[in-house]
């Protein structure tokens, strides 16, 4: 038997699942297909410059810091807007979901917002914000807001109805009902309320950044534009797809731990 042979690997250390990988493959042979095309000319790099030049133009901005100090700006930008418009859209879903009377008081005033577009306000919203963090705050909290807001509701009126009437029957209080019952089977809903909604904010945020902002990656991205540093607003672009990634990664990886016990989430 040779050293190589005797020598056992950690039970820690796995090969990565292969399935966790085939979701790069497309991404990965786009960027070699595109390098490739930049480097043959097929693609002039004035129109598209190539990902090696991308990634040139990120590390000097890494180095002078100034690429993580508008990624951090960005990143504020999105979560406070994204709690405060989930959160106010969560608590109008419990609410109208749980009481006839809160629906029939808020549902059709929320349903008639809904479906003004919500970047239509932005000369509104500058008028009656300026170019403050507020407003950009204020788009990104009124974008998540209805999609957070319409899955709650959907979820909580879904419920399986024989789920709370077993639960009355076995005694349970209206607060243990909610909690046991009413909320573990809305939350799938939520969740795809929460993913869409992590879409919308960083959409609102591109839009927000690139019409009234002092910094940010929109900033970056329109500054770039003026000097015509293609790579750096091609950056700019590709930081926002990573951005959403991860939050879309993260809004998953929190709907398997707090769905483990339901079945369609097993196996995923």
């Amino acid at each position: 038997m040779s050293l190589i042979d005797s020598v056992s690997l950690p039970r820690s250390f796995r090969l990565p699942r292969v399935d966790g990988l085939i979701q790069w493959i497309v991404p990965l042979a786009i960027i070699a297909i595109w390098q490739v095309a930049s480097v043959t000319g097929f693609v002039p790099v004035r129109v598209l410059p190539a990902p090696s030049d991308v990634a040139l133009a990120g590390w000097k901005l890494l180095l002078s810091g100034e690429l993580v100090r508008n990624i951090w700006v960005s990143f504020w930008r999105a979560s406070i807007g994204f709690l405060i418009g989930g959160g106010i859209g969560f608590a109008f879903g419990l609410a109208n979901g749980l009481s006839q009377l809160s629906a029939k008081l808020t549902d059709t005033t929320l349903q008639m917002v809904r479906n003004v577009p919500h970047l239509a306000l932005i000369p509104l919203v500058i008028l009656w914000f300026g170019i403050d963090e507020s407003a950009k705050l204020f788009l990104v909290a009124l974008g998540v807001f209805f999609p957070i807001y319409l899955n709650t509701l959907h979820g909580i009126r879904t419920v399986d109805p024989q789920l709370i009437e077993m639960g009355r029957i076995y005694g349970m209080t209206d607060s243990e009902l909610f909690r046991r019952v009413i909320f573990p089977g809305a939350l799938p809903s939520i969740f795809v309320g929460i993913r869409f909604a992590l879409g919308i904010m960083w959409l609102t945020l591109i839009v927000a950044e690139t019409i009234a902002a002092s910094s940010g990656l929109g900033y970056m991205a329109m500054q770039a534009r003026e000097f015509m540093l293609i790579d750096v607003v091609v950056l700019s672009i590709l930081i926002y797809a990573l951005l959403g990634k991860l939050a879309d990664s993260a809004s998953r990886v929190l709907e398997r731990l707090t769905l483990s016990w339901h079945p369609a989430f097993q196996k995923r």
